[in-house]
């Protein structure tokens, strides 16, 4: 592994642990407000929180590398057009799995959305992207991992399943566009991108918030510990790691290592919320970081 893979792979388990300890907060936020309203204010918090780091990280920026007007321009304009695609995608998702947990057992929607380790790499097939075997290997035994850490019941396909499906199949779809939008030959900034994709998620689940919902500024009061938590640090800090961490990582590496968020869920449930964990779900977890650490050692690059 060189350098840059390195330091991408720590973004994106940093972003991993952060989401997972958000899990906490957003069964809990979930108490006092709405699917769609949690949303919009998570999104809402995690735009702002992004503004001044943007605004940080650009006039770093400056000090190191001299950007003509056109070609600030030029970032700005690229950085937006990415982050309202990605903000789509992501919205999508957030809202299809909010909906599918709604009809499902957690434990089903946190497995079927954990599919997403095997849709990127099928997906990154139709774009000529060659997936190593050991990758392959790896999301199969991190699939196997997550069967045995979420479902403990028959497993029958409902309704809201579908739902998480969709979900799975729009988070592949955002994992795909960063890798897009970071890879190519003009370069965007990745913090203006996270904070531009947060504004367009914002957008849209106000949408859906005023069309399915009541909103009450009492109720989101209620919640503001949990969604100031989401909001800022699963939000605004996590998923700019994750576009930090794509930018520099294997686009079909990365899935596994962001997969590690269940794992942490269930860590920091077991710790926070004095959720027991059974031998079942201690061997689906070791499964899973085994996948993670596998798909990390040093490989042939030739064979690969």
């Amino acid at each position: 592994m060189d350098r840059n893979d390195l330091k991408g792979s720590i973004y994106l388990f940093l972003a991993a642990l952060i989401w997972g300890s958000a899990f906490v907060s957003q069964s809990e936020g979930m108490r006092y407000v709405e699917p769609f309203t949690f949303n919009v204010t998570r999104s809402l918090v995690g735009f702002l929180t992004l503004i001044p780091i943007t605004l940080f990280f650009r006039i770093r920026l400056k000090k190191t590398v001299h950007l003509s007007r056109k070609e600030e321009r030029g970032l700005n304009s690229r950085s937006a057009f990415a982050g309202f695609i990605c903000g789509i995608f992501l919205s999508a998702a957030s809202s299809l799995q909010q909906i599918g947990i709604s009809m499902t057992t957690a434990g089903k929607a946190g497995f079927i959305t954990a599919l997403y380790i095997i849709i990127v790499p099928i997906l990154g097939i139709l774009f000529k992207r060659r997936v190593p075997r050991i990758i392959w290997l790896c999301a199969l035994i991190s699939l196997a991992g997550f069967y045995f850490l979420c479902i403990r019941e028959g497993f029958t396909v409902s309704e809201g399943d579908l739902y998480c499906l969709s979900c799975a199949f729009c988070f592949s779809v955002q994992i795909l566009c960063i890798d897009y939008f970071t890879k190519q030959e003009k370069k965007v900034d990745p913090v203006m991108m996270s904070m531009f994709q947060f504004l367009t998620a914002t957008v849209i689940s106000l949408i859906f918030t005023l069309v399915f919902e009541e909103p009450s500024l009492s109720s989101i009061f209620d919640a503001r510990c949990y969604i100031l938590y989401v909001g800022i640090f699963s939000s605004g800090i996590a998923y700019t790691f994750q576009i930090l961490g794509q930018e520099k990582c294997n686009p079909a590496v990365a899935p596994l290592i962001m997969s590690l968020e269940s794992v942490f869920a269930a860590i920091f449930g077991w710790i926070i919320l004095n959720e027991a964990m059974s031998l079942r779900e201690i061997f689906g977890c070791a499964l899973v970081l085994f996948a993670v650490i596998l798909s990390e050692l040093p490989r042939n690059p030739q064979k690969a």
